[in-house]
């Protein structure tokens, strides 16, 4: 009797044993899980860590980026108001010049006028008359030469105007080219074709820059065109009377591309702000 129950305290005893076995097992396990866990959740807080870090980085950036655009948009708006005054002051020159072309239309009808009753008036005087009829000859071909002097000059302006006009309607397109494809591409993006290319970003930007040869074909044309407009009024001035008339049509022929030069740039320049 007494084995038997020492048998039962042993059977006891080894259920027992493998019951703790089996639940210190269990908690290994479990303890195990639990490590894997923690490693795992720390691997997280590391990355959201860095995740943070990046962001914080990246409107760091995109401050500075608000700053400079800000600065950009304030002088794109002063060289908006200075080229409004500039374009003001051109159309004020323009009409300046339309009324002085008038006048001077009016001043050469009278100077044929009076040249031709000058060159009748010789025939009939003689002595002192005759001149008295030379001198205000002499007076009338200065006033012509004066009227020439003042007709280049005009020519050489308004040359001048269009051609300075072009410059800036070209440089304001670039200006515009320039700023859809900054927006349209990102930094990083710019300096991975740069870095392609194996060149620096300001070469880039250069190179976007350049003029294609339609662009360079038609300025050569606009330069050729301007040289035989030019021939046109040397040999108007060179024929013979009357020629007022074809004068006052080559010059307001010039006027109106210039006012539509100065339309086109005014349009371009309100873009770009």
């Amino acid at each position: 009797s007494r084995i038997s129950r020492l048998e039962r305290d042993l059977n006891m005893k080894r259920h027992l044993i493998e019951d703790l076995r089996s639940r210190l097992k269990a908690n290994q396990e479990n303890e195990k899980t639990s490590h894997e866990t923690l490693e795992n959740l720390e691997r997280k807080v590391k990355a959201l860590a860095e995740d943070c870090s990046n962001k914080k980085t990246s409107i760091d950036s995109l401050k500075q980026r608000l700053n400079v655009a800000t600065k950009e948009k304030s002088q794109y708006e002063q060289m908006y108001h200075k080229a409004k005054d500039e374009l003001e002051k051109k159309d004020l020159k323009l009409t300046n010049l339309e009324s002085k072309m008038i006048e001077t239309e009016y001043a050469m009808t009278e100077l044929e006028t009076t040249a031709s009753q000058q060159l009748h008036g010789l025939a009939k005087q003689s002595g002192q008359a005759l001149e008295t009829v030379q001198k205000k000859l002499l007076l009338s071909n200065d006033k012509v030469e004066e009227f020439m002097t003042f007709v280049k000059a005009l020519t050489r302006e308004l040359q001048h105007s269009v051609q300075e006009l072009r410059t800036k309607i070209k440089q304001a397109k670039k200006i515009g080219e320039v700023r859809v494809c900054q927006k349209a591409l990102s930094q990083e993006s710019v300096q991975l074709a740069a870095s392609i290319l194996n060149v620096s970003t300001t070469d880039l930007e250069e190179i976007l820059e350049v003029e294609d040869d339609e662009e360079t074909a038609k300025t050569k044309m606009e330069f050729e065109k301007d040289k035989e407009w030019l021939r046109y009024i040397q040999k108007l001035l060179e024929a013979q009377f009357p020629f007022a008339s074809y004068l006052m049509d080559a010059i307001l022929e010039k006027l109106n591309e210039t006012k539509k030069l100065v339309e086109e740039y005014s349009s371009l320049m309100k873009q770009t702000v």
